[in-house]
């Protein structure tokens, strides 16, 4: 029997933390939080000093029993947890449970907390427990009571106003916002034309290029609005092709195929290694340089963080990944350093250990930030126990905790100046790099950036010299607009913005594409059209709940809270009834027709009526002002998928209607058109709704085999909405058999169903198997024209 009852969340943890307690301590986890607030209306009771009214997750009631079960054996219960305001909520509800159900009469019970699950900071975390912190779990139970308000009073408006099934969240609909006005910011943008001339030179080998600097003593400026009045002696802008023509060939002639160099500039720069990551950091530059989701990158620094079997047991490889703190501790830095000078030799070691000071002014110090557990353990000794994810995660994190303790980047930059004829000059600067330092190791990735931001290497070039000229060339350039944002991006604006904490991000994102309010295509968020008019419905009539600044004081009074500097219930006093009396008040005043529609100057083509951008199930459409008197109805041309950020065209123009030729509808004779719907196109009657006539666009094509079930229709090869196929019955509905691989006209010679499906895995190749889940027939075959379409 165990003397000891240890606690945390996750089987992994328990796994890893089981072999460093030994035989007096059981390790159980809760799978996560154990309870939650009741899913109904009143669960926050506002009128009782807002009275949280919890119930058990159902299924994680057995995991209450077997603790309840082995509690009863023991004589200590340890709440181990995760060391943030998640985790302490999480040990509280489990005291509060147990507790009550009599579990803890006779009872020792510690809090004990830990950042890194190792033998050794195991070991003092049991040694100095402490209690509960009330401060942490009133912030906790705070936060989720204004998420619950929120919730339970915008989304009902919502579904009345907007749509049914929508919602609203107090750190979701301001990160909307963020996309929706860089949205409409790409939008409004006015591109401006302007030009530049540049030379291709020549030295030896290297070829570079040059930019005109000074023409006729005159200095550049990007646009003639740049110039004052008293500056047009001085400066000049190139601003249309023939102005740039007449220049270009001006400075070709008096070139005559060379230039000559007037000055070169030399000098150095120092570049600063990046602090080690916070869970912020890790998300932008997991997005950056690896590919993953904020979502992806959390769940495997938590595997990472957890225990990996590494073959000599369960090992945690990093710290906590939940932290904005980006102090490291004395003994990490001294084996940090050892590894530098023994990696990477003693003149990459700065004299001093490096200390960071953190951006955030709320971070917790005492936290560290995201590092490895042992610094020695390098990530090629690790290929053999994680999988290519975690590999690449924990690379990432060994290499930018490995650098932040380097010596500094020494860059040589150099400027030279080139002359073409009297007062005209041409500019080249680049740069080398003259010791790497910690860019040996890592270097900081960053966002959107731009074709030839490159640092370029320029020939060793002297005062007096003259350079071979192979061209002068007059570039054509336009103004972008700002660019959408990515994962990296939006979390990088929700950090500075103070909208939610590092933990919450990948959530809020999460939550934005499940609502679909912003869809991602090409790794950049673009908001819906529902996720543009629920961001019109809370900026007009929510304003002060949706600000960037609001949202941030009230991350700052949750802050304050776990400090112990202000009472939860005086904050959530303080926002309450401001926020109900505002929400009353537009559930009466605010119509649905004055959120989702808007006015075209355009008449309806059958009535002469005023035509109408609405919101319907599928998206916006056009629609007559006198429906149901009218029911024309036509598509909106949706540019906002273009490659281009901004086009001449504005978004949303009305589409012309899809005819199918030489085809009427077969109930009414109208003509037939292509309409989209939810997940895809087809075709449908243009009498709808009187006609519901509707069929696919492309039709399903038919594999010939018998169906197994029915034995009257064939099965048919159909698209799911989210791009897979599967095959199903041809008299469905009468008939739901369906399944999810080729069928083949065989039956199997186990069980004797009627056919079998080709499979096709990584792991056993091209196979024949039963579709029949209690049979197990599986024969390996030749490969089969699935695996290699043409």
């Amino acid at each position: 029997m165990s003397k000891n009852l240890v606690i945390v969340e996750s089987p992994a943890k328990a796994k890893t933390i089981a072999k460093y307690l030994g035989k007096d301590f059981e390790v159980i986890a809760s799978y996560g939080h154990i309870r939650d607030l009741l899913p109904k209306d009143g669960a926050v009771d506002p009128n009782h000093n807002f009275a949280m009214h919890y119930q058990l997750i159902e299924k994680n009631t057995k995991h209450v029993n077997v603790i309840r079960k082995a509690l009863q054996k023991a004589k200590s219960l340890y709440l181990a947890t995760d060391p943030d305001r998640e985790g302490e909520a999480i040990s509280w509800h489990l005291h509060e449970v147990l507790n009550e159900q009599g579990e803890l009469i006779d009872k020792t019970v510690h809090r004990v907390v830990f950042h890194e699950i190792t033998q050794r900071a195991i070991k003092e975390a049991v040694a100095h427990p402490r209690q509960l912190s009330m401060d942490l779990i009133n912030a906790q139970q705070a936060r989720r009571a204004l998420d619950y308000l929120v919730g339970f009073n915008l989304s009902p408006l919502l579904w009345r106003k907007i749509l049914p099934g929508l919602s609203a969240g107090r750190v979701q609909s301001p990160a909307l916002r963020l996309i929706v006005e860089r949205e409409l910011e790409i939008e409004s943008f006015q591109s401006q034309e302007y030009w530049s001339i540049e030379a291709d030179c020549k030295k030896e080998r290297t070829a570079f290029i040059a930019r005109l600097s000074l023409f006729e003593g005159k200095k550049l400026k990007q646009f003639a609005s740049e110039i004052s009045p008293e500056e047009q002696n001085t400066y000049l802008s190139i601003n249309d092709e023939p102005t740039a023509t007449r220049i270009r060939d001006m400075l070709t002639t008096l070139a005559q195929g060379q230039l000559q160099v007037l000055k070169v500039e030399k000098k150095q720069r120092l570049r600063k290694p990046a602090a080690p990551f916070i869970t912020s950091t890790l998300q932008q530059e997991a997005a950056r340089k690896l590919g993953f989701t904020t979502k992806r990158t959390m769940q495997i620094a938590q595997q990472l963080y957890e225990g990996i079997e590494i073959g000599n047991g369960a090992v945690g490889l990093i710290t906590y990944m939940r932290t904005d703190s980006v102090n490291l501790a004395e003994e990490a830095l001294t084996e940090i350093r050892a590894v530098v000078e023994e990696r990477y030799g003693p003149h990459n070691l700065p004299d001093q250990a490096r200390h960071y000071k953190t951006k955030s002014k709320n971070a917790q110090e005492a936290h560290e930030a995201i590092r490895p557990t042992a610094a020695h353990r390098y990530p090629e000794t690790l290929k053999e126990a994680l999988t290519t994810e975690q590999l690449k995660l924990y690379t990432l994190i060994w290499q930018r905790t490995i650098a932040c303790q380097m010596i500094d980047a020494t860059l040589d930059t150099v400027a030279v100046d080139l002359a073409c004829g009297p007062n005209n000059q041409f500019r080249a600067t680049g740069s080398t790099l003259a010791d790497p330092g910690f860019m040996a190791v890592y270097q900081e990735g960053s966002d959107d950036k731009k074709t030839g931001e490159e640092e370029k290497m320029l020939p060793a070039l002297k005062k007096g010299e003259w350079i071979k000229l192979k061209e002068i060339r007059a570039e054509q350039h336009f103004t972008e607009p700002p660019p959408r944002f990515s994962e990296a991006t939006l979390v990088k604006a929700l950090e500075e913005f103070g909208i939610g904490r590092p933990s919450t991000y990948s959530t809020i994102i999460s939550t934005l594409q499940q609502r679909d309010y912003v869809k991602l295509e090409k790794k950049k968020f673009i908001p819906t059209d529902v996720g543009r008019i629920v961001n019109k419905f809370l900026t007009e009539h929510f304003t002060q709940y949706v600000d960037y600044d609001f949202t941030a004081k009230l991350e700052d009074g949750l802050d304050e809270i776990a400090r112990g500097e202000q009472l939860w219930i005086k904050l959530l006093e303080n926002f309450w009834q401001k926020f109900k009396t505002l929400v009353d008040e537009k559930a009466k005043s605010v119509t649905r027709k004055e959120i989702t529609n808007e006015t075209l100057e355009e008449n309806c083509p059958l009535c002469g009526q005023q035509l109408t951008i609405r919101l319907g199930r599928r998206g916006r459409f056009v629609g007559c002002s006198a429906y149901p008197k009218c029911d024309y109805t036509r598509d909106i041309v949706d540019n906002t998928a273009t490659d281009s950020s901004s086009s001449d065209q504005p978004p949303s123009q009305p589409a012309a209607t899809e005819i199918v030729e030489d085809r009427t509808c077969p109930e009414c004779q109208s003509p037939l058109h292509i309409k989209q719907g939810r997940y895809s196109k087809f075709i449908g009657c243009s009498n709808y709704p009187k006609c519901k006539f509707t069929e696919p666009l492309e039709k399903p094509l038919d594999t010939g085999v018998t169906c197994p079930e029915c034995h009257k229709g064939t099965l048919i090869k159909r698209k799911t909405r989210f791009g897979s196929f599967f095959y199903s019955c041809s008299t469905y509905p009468t008939c739901k058999y369906a399944i999810n691989n080729e069928p083949i006209a065989e039956p199997c010679p186990t069980c004797g169903w009627p056919i079998l499906m080709i499979k096709i895995t990584k792991r056993w190749g091209t196979e024949k198997v039963c579709p029949q889940k209690q049979c197990d027939y599986r024969q390996a075959i030749d490969s089969h024209p699935a695996e290699n379409p043409k």
